[in-house]
Parts: structure tokens; C-alpha cells; sequence
């Protein structure tokens, strides 16, 4: 019988959705105010789902505190009140969008959490838009 933990965290980040291959009136058609050369920001919510059988001996699928500070350490520290276009290596050539942050995150935490248990990260962008990956997670 599995399990689903969650731990929710929360960061700030500004990004600029552009596709330099495009002039900026094709950005600016395909990704609206999002393309603006100032960029613009987000107070992004996370929540990392994690799924499992729990352990015989503590109950737990996994340890929250090991949760959250593995979410702290790999992912806030390296996104938390930056530009992702400008000050981060994972977006220096992808497109920040929610798709592909969520990704990015998924794929920074998975090698560091047990393979027998199953990972879903939901990043919301704001309280309407969010985005799950995997998405049959």
C-alpha cells in the first residue's frame, strides 16, 4: 500500500520567456508581457510529492526535515530571489517557462531521493497557473 508525502516550499525568481531565434514582435506575440526585455517575477510555490510504501521501522515514506532540507539546499538556495535567465546555469540556454523550471527541479531531486520511491514535483506559478511533472505522477 503507497503513500503520497508532500512538502510545500516557496521561492521568488524573475525570468523573461524569449526564444532568441525570434525577432521580438514574434516573442512578444507567442509569449505576451512575459517576453518583455525587463523581465518580470514570480512568488513561485513548490510542492514536491513523494510516493511510497512507508518503512516498517519509522512509519515514514521518507523523513520530511530530510525532504525539506534537501528541497532548501538543491533547489531555494539556487533559485530563490535570482533571475533564472541571467543567474543561473540550468536556464542560461532554456526558456524559464513553468514547464521547464518544474522539470529542471524534478531532475536536480530525483538522483537524490530513493529510487524505489516515485517523485512529482507541482510548481505554481502564480494561484491559478501551475504545472506537475511528471504529469501522471
Amino acid at each position: 500500500m503507497k503513500v503520497a508525502v508532500y512538502r510545500q516550499e516557496h521561492f521568488n525568481a524573475a525570468h523573461r520567456l524569449f526564444n532568441p531565434e525570434w525577432d521580438e514582435a514574434t516573442n512578444e506575440k507567442v509569449f505576451g508581457k512575459c517576453s518583455y526585455p525587463n523581465y518580470h517575477g514570480h512568488n513561485y510555490d513548490l510542492v514536491i510529492k513523494v510516493t511510497g510504501i512507508p518503512d516498517k521501522t519509522t512509519g515514514f515514506v521518507m523523513d520530511m526535515k530530510v525532504l525539506s532540507d534537501l528541497i532548501k539546499t538543491s533547489v531555494i538556495a539556487k533559485f530563490d530571489h535570482k533571475n533564472l535567465n541571467l543567474d543561473t546555469e540550468e536556464f542560461k540556454s532554456l526558456n524559464p517557462t513553468a514547464e521547464n523550471i518544474a522539470i529542471v527541479i524534478y531532475n536536480i531531486l530525483r538522483p537524490q531521493i530513493s529510487d524505489d520511491l516515485d517523485v512529482q514535483v507541482r510548481l505554481y506559478e502564480t494561484p491559478r497557473n501551475f504545472v506537475d511533472y511528471p504529469a501522471n505522477g
